[in-house]
């Protein structure tokens, strides 16, 4: 019995991981700073190319030019993440968060969720309202 309930829980567990959103960089939407939407592009550019120096350095111009750009917040954090700045990544994901909590790509991504933890549970039971 302790055997089904071990593997049981390790189908769970590798399911929840399974289903979480890859953590890649997000474009811009519409509407935004032209100026701050061709960083936070040629930040995606660099990080493709695994530069994290060069991506760090426009994504901290986009955030620069638009503060409230949950993007170029999101994709510093993957940056930070990178190269090694774990708490200043946490920052950034929770500033992402902030500026678009129902942001799925943002929120539902393993990057994110390994920093920030969970979704909280919320009175019915389920997590973040989903029961």
């Amino acid at each position: 019995m302790t055997r089904v309930i071990l593997v049981a829980l390790l189908v769970s567990a590798i399911s929840l991981w399974a289903c979480a959103t890859a953590s890649l960089p997000l474009a811009t939407s519409t509407g935004v700073d032209p100026a701050a939407a061709k960083h936070n592009a040629e930040g995606i550019e660099q990080y493709t190319m695994g530069h994290w120096d060069g991506a760090k350095t426009h994504f901290e111009a986009a955030i620069g030019i638009d503060p409230g750009l949950a993007e170029a917040h999101y994709n510093l954090a993957l940056t930070l993440d990178k190269l090694g700045a774990h708490a200043e990544a946490t920052d950034h994901f929770k500033k992402a968060g902030e500026l678009a909590p129902g942001y799925s790509a943002i929120t539902n991504s393993s990057a994110y969720r390994r920093h920030m933890g969970p979704p909280p549970m919320d009175r019915g039971g389920g997590y973040g309202g989903m029961y």
